[in-house]
């Protein structure tokens, strides 16, 4: 894929807000949804969750997880919509460092809505450090991307 066709996939992840997360939970997988922002330059995708929820416990536990972004269905079908599967590693930030700072501000900037549940003490920022992306733009438009490859495709656009 070269770098102009990877315009979509920097539009589905900058304007799609919620993605689905996949978690190892007793030995099985267990699918949940969370809001996301990217931190473009990191890259990471950073979630803000509760202790409480069991895909915090999963984290805890098997870090790795799998995010699902989806476009919205504007044409019937679904198949066609552009999506990306991202494979990566859960890390809990520090809330004492200045990477949980950044990290915080970087989540506002796109939920300030939030700014209220970071002051409840069961909820924590994970970053999700991806491994593999695998973008699929529509039909037959489907490419594999390396965390190197992942990181160009959002920085030349």
């Amino acid at each position: 894929m070269t770098a102009p066709r990877f315009e979509p996939l920097r539009l589905l992840l900058r304007e799609q807000h919620i993605a689905a997360l996949g978690t190892l939970h007793r030995g099985e997988p267990y699918v949940s949804m969370v809001p996301f922002a990217l931190d473009e330059p990191a890259p990471e995708f950073l979630i803000h969750v509760s202790g409480l929820s069991t895909h915090t416990r999963d984290m805890l536990e098997h870090p790795r997880v799998s995010l699902l972004i989806v476009a919205p269905d504007d044409d019937g079908r679904p198949q066609a919509r552009a999506r990306a599967t991202v494979q990566g590693d859960a890390v809990p930030l520090d809330v004492d460092t200045a990477r949980y700072a950044e990290a915080k501000a970087l989540y506002l900037q796109r939920f300030p809505h939030a700014a209220d549940i970071f002051a409840l003490p069961d909820f924590s920022l994970f970053a999700i450090r991806p491994a593999s992306v695998r973008f699929i733009g529509g039909f037959a438009q489907a490419v594999s991307l390396t965390p190197e490859l992942f990181a160009r495709a959002l920085l030349e656009g």
